[in-house]
């Protein structure tokens, strides 16, 4: 067969093929990036779930307005609200998960040869996502406090983006947090050069202590002209269940109307059912509750992982302990091969993702990533001894 061109440029997500080797009785992963189904909040949506077919089984199960189940629109509208953003229910889409959002904006913005700027590292999917629309990605140096903002004047100078990506708050796989300084340098950034700005934020509701700084979305009502440049794509995803496929992106108008358009092509419209259940759990005041467990669980064993890693890996490894999200960014101390020793895991019955993958280009081999959120404190402890004798 005869493959579109533009196949050429992406390769299987290495995370997936991954996965092939988790099936080894008696594995203990941090490979992975999805929630904890033990947290799922069963009963809450199987409550909604049967009260939406019970209430109007024929709007649910029938095809749906391409935009969104306007109940669901309403409740999104409001979860932002109460985060400090202003949108009205006409000013997002739902789509099919977060992901969705990022390919409509593939879609709608990148042409063959645009230049896109993503942090480095940044989240896999998104890198496969933009260079299938032929984008020449260009990555954004970061730190503890996410990306460096006088670099990334420099690189919008010199490379004139199509746009700009970022995960601001918990970033996969950095774990990172933006600081609220460089967000209103960022948006005046995007003022200024006229850059449209995409943030990413399904992670910023799973912090640990303290709230993180206010999303660029909600910063932007004191960024004069900033918000007519902002993209914002969020998600249910890690705080109610993937499995619904529940997203919705925030955009100026015409990139909003151009956007659905696409997505009529793509799949008319996301799950009424799915989409009525998650409006419909929103009126519980269950979900609260769901976070705070979360938040907690998770914490927990962030914590304990950040003290394993110390104690069984010492000098040979380096890290910020995250303060959210569902990640640690970590790097390996002389001259080590994550690769190398992801296979060495990987005889030892524990596994993790190498780096690498998540850079557009010119990867730091001694990079890895190890997720804390679906192994209980026991695995974790018993994990990172594995990693000590793979070393």
């Amino acid at each position: 067969m005869k493959f579109a061109q533009r196949l050429d440029a992406i390769e299987t997500s290495a995370i997936r093929e991954l996965f092939k080797l988790l099936s080894k009785p008696g594995i203990i992963s941090f490979a992975g990036g999805f929630p904890d189904p033990a947290l799922f909040d069963v009963e809450g949506i199987r409550e909604s779930t049967a009260a939406v077919l019970a209430q109007q089984p024929g709007a649910v199960l029938q095809y749906g307005a391409t935009e969104g189940w306007q109940p669901l629109r309403e409740g999104i509208s409001a979860f932002m609200a109460a985060k400090g953003c202003s949108v009205a229910p006409e000013g997002l889409i739902v789509t099919t998960g977060s992901q969705q959002a990022l390919d409509l904006i593939g879609k709608t913005l990148i042409s063959p040869g645009d230049k896109v700027i993503v942090e480095a590292p940044t989240f896999l999917a998104t890198i496969q996502c933009f260079r299938l629309y032929g984008a020449d990605i260009v990555g954004a140096p970061i730190d503890a406090d996410g990306v460096k903002v006088d670099v990334l004047e420099q690189l919008i100078a010199q490379h004139k983006p199509k746009l700009v990506y970022l995960i601001p708050t918990f970033g996969n796989p950095s774990g990172a947090t933006l600081s609220l300084e460089r967000r209103k340098r960022i948006l005046e950034l995007a003022a200024r050069t006229q850059t449209i700005v995409v943030e990413d934020d399904p992670y910023g509701e799973l912090y640990f202590g303290a709230p993180p700084p206010p999303s660029l979305l909600s910063l932007s009502a004191q960024v004069p002209g900033s918000r007519e440049w902002l993209a914002h794509c969020g998600s249910f995803s890690k705080i109610l269940s993937p499995g619904l496929r529940v997203g919705w992106m925030i955009a100026p108008p015409e990139l909003l109307a151009r956007a659905t358009m696409c997505k009529q092509f793509s799949d008319a419209h996301t799950s009424n059912l799915t989409q009525a259940t998650a409006a419909h759990y929103l009126t519980l005041g269950r979900l609260q509750p769901t976070l705070d467990q979360v938040r907690s669980v998770y914490a927990q064993r962030a914590l304990v992982m950040a003290e394993a890693l110390k104690r069984e890996l010492g000098e040979a490894i380096e890290f910020n302990a995250p303060q959210g999200g569902m990640f640690f960014w970590a790097r390996l101390t002389q001259g080590r091969s994550a690769a190398e020793f992801a296979k060495r895991a990987i005889d030892k019955l524990v596994a993790f993702v190498p780096g690498a993958p998540f850079y557009a280009h010119d990867p730091d081999p001694a990079t890895l990533r190890l997720s804390f959120a679906t192994a209980d404190l026991a695995k974790i402890e018993e994990g990172i001894a594995r990693l000590r004798q793979a070393l």
